[in-house]
């Protein structure tokens, strides 16, 4: 295999050759560069200033012609639209094929100029990883910050490709318009009232595919100056394509689905009786944050071994968790007439050690389709959502009391009973239904290759997409016999233990992990304490705490629809999240018992506000589901943000970047509700100060280290 210099070279447009990244001199000036630092005869300041004059060059060289070519084909397309127009005035004078494929010829050259863009974009992102790796220090940290932050950047206009988009957008109302009249429909739809319009035609519909891995690729600079994010390395081949439609099997995904609804019903159903649980019991009421905690502590290290058994398996660890599940469930229904909080501590340690949430999210970025991911990914964020909503409303239906045999059922123990039941009809259904897809293996793969021009054009042709992009990173030698090592091995090898994990975590990363960890520490804090809180201030039954933790439930689906379809659109996903941190903040502050009486008023709306603010955060954090789902994928600005920020190699393997986050969350979980437990050995009526203390400390330390690496979040 050849590296990248030279399979820059095989794949450039020869027309257009003196337009591409000059990646073999920058090479060159590296080694220059390190050669005269070696004998004193430059500095950093001078090589700093010189190199960044040199890429400036470079992508303005790119960027002009970029504009020349897009020109060029407003222009032609300005022609076809005269001819078109012509079309309906004098109906026999053109041809409706003819015009439609005048409007096909402009498409494949713009998939041309995607090949262009997006090779370019590549040789400027292994440019700087190289000068990074050779003087050891982050100039990509520099460039980017410096140069994507200004309003003029030449930077911007190659991740931006606004004209790109007009272009597509004449082309997509131009086909549409040509088959509605060859239809003789006549109904003149415009594409902005029938969407599915602009991807009628087979060339539309590359170009869409190609403007995605672009994406792919240009999100990178943008947040280069992170030094690192969890992109995609082998964007998917034809073949791995196929593979993944093979794997695809519609129940699986449902099955999947369905155990991350039932294992957040099971999380929180409990919530609402747990301190009268543990009173019934003997113990006092605040032993609840240790009840509902111990799943959490359990869940820490079950999303290790089972992110590890996705590696060879989805049917044995689903099975498993099930098991477990109706074991733990179970245990903590009898924990009542055992009378034995052992045994309901060990129910509920069971039923983390059933937590197959890293199986449901590797199912999805493994055997979905890409054309299917996002909605399956958002499909699992509403399961989520909604089964956080469940448990606690399905806990106000449970409100009886009465005995079967030697058993009692009532408000504590019947949340196990149901539970239990649940996962046994799961079992079953899984053990019918779910289909085991076959394993991808290495030598399943095949590299993905760039195309020049022709390739591209025979490629849409003969209805097959063609890759835009290289990934072969290995040792070349050049012409002057310079070795080059991009590191390919090293950077797609997955990470093989929590330590090289968190070697590979740069501050950004870091600063990220630990607002998660914060958002879910103050969710914890709101949600677990939530019935010992309303039960002291208020005398609330525990309906009204169910029903109180079911409505902030029913909030996160509207938070998330916001964010994804308003915020995030008007707003930099850094700008939201140092926000949303202030937000919760304030809810925080208010959530504080300083002024006698404390009303409700006072305490439902400051726990909204945290609630909400904190949902933002985890909205626009949210891909636990793009970082965990290998491209990444729920709706969120601290897992967006992290998503673009993490290793290529905490993408793969079980030390993966979904993981890291898992557990960061995790652990604020199990710390919260040890807050809430320690504090309940104290007077009652300084549970909330003492337990909202501890999260406001964390919330501002969290804010001061997001200003701290505020213009590296770019």
């Amino acid at each position: 295999m050849v590296g990248f210099g030279k399979k820059l070279r095989e794949s450039q447009i020869q027309e257009w050759k003196g337009y591409y990244i000059n990646y073999k001199l920058m090479k060159k000036k590296v080694k220059r560069y390190i050669e005269q630092m070696e004998v004193g005869a430059q500095n950093r300041h001078n090589v700093l200033r010189d190199f960044s004059l040199l890429l400036d060059n470079q992508i303005e060289k790119i960027v002009l012609f970029l504009l020349e070519q897009q020109g060029v084909l407003a222009h032609r397309l300005s022609d076809i639209g005269q001819d078109h127009h012509t079309l309906f005035q004098q109906p026999n004078s053109f041809s409706i094929s003819e015009l439609q494929e005048a409007y096909r010829d402009v498409g494949r050259d713009l998939l041309r100029l995607l090949n262009f863009v997006e090779i370019n974009a590549v040789g400027l992102r292994k440019i700087l990883k190289k000068i990074d790796k050779r003087f050891g220090y982050k100039f990509t940290d520099y460039y980017v910050k410096t140069r994507a932050n200004h309003p003029y950047s030449q930077l911007r206009q190659v991740f931006r490709h606004v004209g790109i988009g007009a272009v597509v957008g004449v082309l997509s109302h131009g086909l549409a318009d040509l088959q509605d009249l060859q239809q003789c429909q006549g109904s003149y739809i415009s594409i902005y009232d029938q969407p599915s319009y602009s991807h009628q035609d087979p060339v539309l519909d590359f170009i869409k595919v190609a403007v995605d891995r672009l994406s792919n690729s240009t999100n990178f600079l943008q947040f280069l100056g992170k030094h690192a994010f969890i992109i995609q390395e082998e964007l998917p081949s034809p073949s791995e394509d196929h593979s993944v439609d093979e794997r695809y099997h519609f129940m699986s995904l449902l099955l999947n689905l369905a155990n991350t609804f039932l294992y957040m019903v099971n999380t929180y159903i409990i919530v609402p009786t747990a301190d009268n649980y543990t009173l019934s019991l003997g113990a006092a009421a605040s032993v609840c944050g240790v009840v509902i905690g111990s799943m959490a502590v359990a869940q820490v290290f079950s999303s290790v071994y089972f992110s590890a058994w996705s590696n060879r398996s989805y049917l044995r660890p689903l099975i498993f968790s099930s098991i477990v599940l109706l074991i733990g469930n179970t245990l903590y229904a009898l924990a009542f007439d055992m009378n034995s909080l052992v045994v309901l501590l060990v129910g509920r340690l069971f039923c983390g050690l059933g937590s197959a949430r890293a199986v449901n999210r590797r199912y999805i970025s493994d055997c979905v389709p890409l054309k299917l991911r996002m909605q399956a990914s958002a499909a699992f964020v509403s399961a989520s959502a909604l089964g956080m909503a469940c448990g606690p409303a399905l806990a106000c239906l449970l409100q009886t009391n009465f005995r079967i045999y030697r058993f009692t059922m009532n408000q504590d123990t019947l949340p196990g009973w149901v539970m239990a039941l649940a996962w046994l009809l799961y079992l079953l259904w899984l053990w019918m239904c779910f289909k085991e897809p076959t394993l991808e293996t290495e030598g399943t793969l095949v590299p993905y290759q760039a195309e020049a021009g022709p390739a591209v054009h025979v490629a849409v042709e003969n209805g097959h997409t063609q890759p835009l992009l290289m990934n072969s990173e290995v040792k070349e030698q050049d012409e002057d016999g310079e070795e080059e090592n991009d590191d390919a091995e090293e950077t797609r090898k997955p990470v093989t233990s929590i330590a090289v994990a968190y070697k590979l975590l740069t501050p950004s990363v870091k600063v990220q992990l630990y607002v998660y960890f914060m958002l879910k520490y103050a969710m914890e804090i709101v949600l677990a304490e939530s019935s010992l809180v309303t039960e002291y201030y208020f005398i609330w039954s525990t309906s009204n705490v169910a029903i109180f933790l079911a409505c902030l439930g029913l909030t996160v689906l509207p938070v998330n629809i916001v964010i994804g379809n308003y915020i995030s659109n008007l707003f930099e996903e850094r700008q939201v999240l140092l926000t949303s941190e202030i937000m919760v903040c304030i809810g925080l502050l208010l959530s504080f018992h300083v002024m006698t009486p404390y009303s409700v008023t006072q305490y439902v709306g400051s726990a909204l506000i945290t609630f909400v603010s904190a949902e933002v955060l985890e909205a626009e954090m949210l891909l636990e589901h793009t970082i965990l789902f290998v491209c990444s994928i729920n709706p969120g600005v601290n897992l967006s943000l992290l998503s673009k920020m993490m290793s290529s190699r905490l993408s793969r393997g079980t030390y993966n970047g979904g993981l890291l986050s898992t557990e960061a969350g995790t652990l604020a979980r199990v710390i919260a509700d040890g807050t809430i437990t320690i504090s309940g050995y104290m007077n009652e009526n300084k549970l909330l100060n003492t337990t909202l203390f501890p999260a406001l400390l964390i919330c501002i330390s969290s804010i001061i280290a997001t200003f701290y690496t505020y213009n590296s979040l770019y």
